[in-house]
């Protein structure tokens, strides 16, 4: 099994660090070429300017094409904007693949980053979370299931083979996470 991490933004290193931990073999992609051979997909957290690169290098088009047939995606923060249909004050998402409407930058500024613990639908309690100018799910479609909220705003949720989350499970030791998702990898592969 290798999982690749989408190295164009976000806390890449971070990611690769938590699936070495899990025993998982990962690559970094930044082109896409480097798609090929893939069993599945983090799209890390950052900066949304990284998002012009991918639509530029037609990276937009091959993920959107990867994520209608099934394969594995997992998006944190910015990652999980690039997956949404629909973002609050723009006509449409960017791969759009979960059925959900995102708040960009719902939890303030960067200045208002904080960490909280999480009870996470089929993870666990206590899940630690690290908000950085985290988006909020503030719709989500009958067949998504919502899987952890905080203050009454949805912050991760699931959708076939498309997991999200609005924070940074990469930016702590707690691999519960990631857990979770090469569990729907392996899923895919049977």
């Amino acid at each position: 099994m290798i999982v690749g991490v989408l190295g164009l933004q976000g806390a890449v290193r971070e990611h690769v660090a938590s699936l070495s931990r899990l025993g998982i073999e990962s690559r970094v992609v930044k082109t896409t070429d480097g798609l090929d051979g893939l069993d599945g997909l983090i799209l890390p957290g950052g900066e949304s300017t990284a998002i012009s690169l991918l639509a530029s290098d037609g990276f937009m088009s091959r993920l959107r094409t990867m994520a209608s047939s099934g394969f594995p995606m997992f998006g944190t923060c910015a990652g999980m904007i690039l997956l949404a249909t629909g973002i609050e004050g723009r006509q449409s998402g960017h791969i759009g693949r979960i059925d959900i409407t995102v708040s960009r930058n719902a939890s303030g500024r960067q200045v208002d980053s904080f960490e909280t613990f999480l009870d996470i639908e089929d993870i666990g309690n206590d899940v630690p979370a690290v908000f950085i100018r985290a988006p909020y799910i503030t719709r989500y479609g009958p067949t998504v299931r919502p899987m952890a909220s905080y203050k009454g705003q949805c912050v991760m949720a699931r959708e076939a083979s498309i997991l999200v989350a609005s924070f940074h499970p990469e930016l702590t030791d707690d691999t519960r996470i990631h857990e979770y998702f090469v569990g729907m990898v392996r899923d895919n592969e049977i």
